[in-house]
């Protein structure tokens, strides 16, 4: 007898509880539902329902083996999507969540040579500073920033980040440059909107295992963006502190200058600093998602181009 098949048709019968049910759900005539459940019945020696004119009910043999059926069709039907998806090739609409910013930089100008590796890939960016649940949006892959939090999801380290205090030189020759972290109280600090309390976080680069201290700072202005801050910290209105993935640029040209370099600094008090590829846990990684990740993990290897030069 086909064993997968007896049980498949059992297992749906013993959940709608009516073999014409099944039989119209499956394609079948209900005389072969019917010759399904029966050889199943006589290879168990075992009745699996009680057939009474308002229908059928699981005996509890019948119980016993939807249950421990229950089991293994799930196993199986999880082992054929792991094998069909580990022989696919990556295809379908991968959706995309980036912060606005770097994913203007860094994600949005390899999007072309992506497609072209992938043609049977298209793709839905969305960019927002906004931290989104992946799974009530339906991303697939999100790119993540700095201390990652605790969550569910599987996070894929890209590349190390750090932040910088930076400022134009016209701005540090009139208003000093800060030598110890106290001394920024004394300067306009530029404020990323999205991290609320005023706050920069720091430790000395050379004891990276010591607990980051708190910087309740003040400023002229505050911005939900990290390149309108970029822009005002060109425009001299204060200090701010960056990410390097935005200003390697400007540092190279001479038009911001570090200061506090012998101080590590974030936005938050968390555990390492990164760039991450986060995507919710499934038994299997859709090959798109995971051709995504390699791409971007190529692109951001050791040493990572915006602090060449």
């Amino acid at each position: 007898m086909d064993y997968f098949t007896g049980l498949r048709v059992f297992l749906r019968a013993s959940q709608i509880r009516s073999f014409s049910g099944v039989a119209a759900e499956l394609g079948m005539e209900v005389s072969t539902v019917s010759r399904h459940i029966s050889r199943l019945e006589v290879d168990l020696g075992a009745a699996l329902f009680n057939r009474t004119t308002r229908g059928l009910h699981l005996t509890e043999a019948g119980t016993l083996l939807q249950e421990r059926a229950s089991l293994i069709m799930t196993a199986l039907d999880q082992a054929r999507e792991e094998i069909t998806l580990h022989n696919s090739s990556p295809r379908g609409l991968l959706r995309i969540n980036a912060p606005t910013a770097f994913g203007r930089r860094h994600i949005i100008p390899y999007m072309a040579e992506f497609l072209a590796a992938f043609p049977d890939i298209r793709v839905d960016v969305t960019l927002t500073d906004t931290t989104v649940d992946l799974i009530e949006s339906g991303a697939d892959v999100a790119i993540r920033i700095g201390a990652l939090p605790d969550s569910s999801l599987v996070a894929k380290r890209l590349a190390a980040q750090s932040r910088m205090v930076v400022g134009t030189p016209d701005y540090i020759g009139k208003a000093g440059a800060p030598e110890v972290p106290e001394d920024l109280f004394a300067h306009s600090c530029l404020l990323f909107t999205l991290h609320s309390g005023n706050a920069w976080y720091y430790r000395h680069a050379h004891q990276p295992d010591s607990p980051f201290e708190k910087l309740t700072v003040a400023g002229l202005m505050k911005a939900n963006d990290s390149e309108a801050l970029l822009e005002a910290t060109l425009r001299g209105i204060g200090l701010a502190l960056l990410p390097n993935w935005l200003i390697g640029k400007e540092i190279r040209e001479g038009r911001l200058v570090r200061l506090l370099a012998d101080f590590e600094w974030g936005l938050s008090p968390g555990a390492e600093r990164a760039i991450w590829a986060v995507y919710p846990p499934k038994k299997v990684v859709a090959p798109k998602v995971k051709s995504f990740i390699h791409f971007m993990s190529r692109k951001f290897k050791d040493p990572l181009y915006w602090e060449q030069g």
